[in-house]
Order: C-alpha cells, then sequence, then structure tokens
C-alpha cells in the first residue's frame, strides 16, 4: 500500500502540461500578443518572502546579530576570553579581600574570589546557550509529537494526552522545576531534562490547535484515498505545515529557557560552581551590590541581551510568517 502511495505522490508532483497542451498555451500566448523576450515576474518561495519580510524588521536583525554575535563568543570562549574562569588571582582582590574594578588585567573587574569577571561572563554564554537550545529542543520534540498524535487520532488518545497536558499545566512551573532539581543531583543534563519536562505543555497546546485545522484539509483527505498510512500523513503531509508555528515558538522558547536556567542558578539549583552561569554570578555578588555593583550590573545585562534578542527574532519571525498579524 505503501508503494502505491509513493507512485501516486510522485505523479501528482511531476503531473505537468504534455507538449501538445503547451504547444496550444505557446500558440495562444503568441496571438494574444506575448513575446518570448517579455519580462517576466519572478518566482519566490515561501522562504524567500519571509526573509525578505524579515528583513525590513530592523528590531529582528538587531536581535539576530545580537544571537549571532553571543554565538560567535560561546563558541571560541577559549580564544577570546583573557584568563581562565575558574583560575584565583592574588591581585584578584584588594588587601581587605574586596573585588577589584576593572582595570588593564581585569577589564570587567574580579568577583569576589578574584576571579576575571569578562572570562566568567564569556564562558557563561556557553552553559546559558546550551541549556537554552537543548531543553528547548526536547520540550520541542515532546511537544511535537504528543500534539500531533492528539490532533490527528482524536478519541481517547487525545483526551489522554490533552488531560495530561492540563495536569502538567496546573502545577507551578518553578515549584515543579525546583522539586525535581532537588531530588536529583544538579547537573547540565538534568537542568535541560527538567526544564525540558516543564516546558512541553504550551507547544503541545499549539500543535494541537493547529493539527486539528489541518487535518479536514483537502490534501489530507487525497492523502488517505492513496492509501497513505496515518504515520506517514503526520510527517509527511501535516508536519511541513507546521514549520512555521515550530521556528517561531522555538525562537521564543529559547528566551524563556534561558530566563528559567538562570533563576535556577541564582537559587542554587542549577549549573554548579566553578562552572560559570549568569545566574549564579547574580547570586553571589548580590552582597556586594553597593561596594561593586559590577558584579550583578554585568551578568544581569548579559541575561536582559540575550532574552530581547531571541524575543526580537521570535517576533520578527511570527510577522513574518504570518503579515497580517503584524506589530503596529
Amino acid at each position: 500500500m505503501s508503494d502505491l502511495c509513493d507512485e501516486r505522490e510522485a505523479a501528482f508532483a511531476t503531473a505537468g502540461l504534455g507538449s501538445e497542451a503547451a504547444a496550444e498555451v505557446t500558440a495562444g500566448d503568441a496571438a494574444a500578443g506575448w513575446a518570448p523576450d517579455a519580462p517576466l515576474i519572478a518566482h519566490r518561495t515561501t522562504w524567500q518572502e519571509v526573509w525578505t519580510r524579515l528583513r525590513r524588521d530592523r528590531f529582528a536583525l538587531v536581535g539576530l546579530a545580537a544571537i549571532i554575535l553571543l554565538v560567535v563568543i560561546a563558541v571560541f570562549a577559549p580564544w577570546i576570553a583573557p584568563h581562565d574562569p575558574t583560575a584565583q588571582f592574588d591581585e584578584g582582590l584588594t588587601m581587605r579581600g574586596m573585588p577589584v574594578g576593572p582595570s588593564g588585567q581585569f577589564p570587567l573587574g574580579t568577583d569576589t574570589l578574584g576571579r576575571d569577571l569578562l572570562s566568567r561572563l564569556i564562558y557563561g554564554a556557553r552553559v546559558s546557550l546550551v541549556i537554552g537550545v537543548l531543553a528547548n529542543g526536547f520540550a520541542l520534540v515532546l511537544g511535537v509529537v504528543f500534539g500531533l498524535t492528539a490532533g490527528y487520532f482524536r478519541g481517547w488518545v487525545e483526551t489522554l494526552l490533552m488531560r495530561a497536558t492540563d495536569v502538567m499545566m496546573a502545577f507551578p512551573i518553578y515549584l515543579f522545576a525546583v522539586a525535581l532539581v532537588s531530588v536529583l543531583r544538579p547537573s547540565l543534563g538534568i537542568l535541560v531534562l527538567v526544564i525540558g519536562i516543564v516546558y512541553w505543555t504550551p507547544m503541545t497546546r499549539v500543535i494541537h490547535g493547529e493539527v486539528l485545522s489541518i487535518r479536514e484539509k483537502e490534501f489530507v483527505d487525497a492523502a488517505r484515498l492513496t492509501g497513505c498510512t496515518s504515520v506517514r500523513i503526520l510527517y509527511r503531509h501535516i508536519l511541513p505545515h507546521l514549520v512555521a508555528p515550530i521556528i517561531v515558538y522555538t525562537s521564543l522558547g529559547i528566551a524563556t529557557t534561558i530566563l528559567f536556567e538562570s533563576t535556577l542558578s541564582y537559587i542554587g539549583l542549577g549549573v554548579q560552581p566553578p562552572t560559570p552561569s549568569w545566574g549564579q554570578m547574580i547570586s553571589e555578588g548580590q552582597a556586594y551590590y553597593l561596594s561593586a555593583p559590577h558584579l550583578v550590573l554585568y551578568p544581569g545585562l548579559m541575561i536582559m541581551i540575550t532574552v530581547l534578542a531571541f524575543n526580537l527574532v521570535g517576533d520578527g519571525l511570527r510577522d513574518a510568517f504570518d503579515p497580517q498579524q503584524r506589530r503596529r
């Protein structure tokens, strides 16, 4: 049956005018005054249209540039950072044991243990981006699979999955995450697992609603009539139509995940020392916010810039994929 489905899909994809029909169309165009050298309107793909609209959004481009810069900093951190982020320097503390301010050796000053703050900020970008991408990717996979399954099969499958989604959404997210991390040993892998578990529900609801609409379209009925299996219809015919919301919510989800990781690190349940994390750096420096405000200011700015950049790109992608919802 799947072979028949493949053959019919290939036939539909490659279907076109025969030579005689093409000749008739050409003759008709010539009679109507069309010339072969007449200017034609260039056809642009959906992705070209999206990129054209995105380029017109200056805020989205600024956010995209900031994300690219952060990725470059995180990837090349060993070559960019002036010092080892875990190294403690005797000259990094004053005679009274206070962190020093910006200087030639320490461009942004040092922290409470005499470690270079700039180097820790650079390596902290690695932690935030890795957790943001991996945890959000895990939540995305769960949300897409559950949303597709519930929206397409309906019945008891939909009831079971969507009620489970409602139950998960009823828990306070932060308290649930704190409980999970407290039971398990805090680490990068555990953070990815926990954040993915608590954040799959919004994507499930979005995908479920989209699939409920798409499954009633004519091309889905045509795929059923050609003998395509349910799995093939889901991943070959329905899933490609979900690319736009998946991309948009992925960008917005990374921003939320980074903020969530910073919160867990701030209360001591994120990445454990001496691995640098922006939320952890704020927690360590808050006692010195009057005498050494740079300990709180710079990590806070990095979190704000990163989250803002992903939100700007997410909003720009949303407007590019759906111009009717463009911001006013």
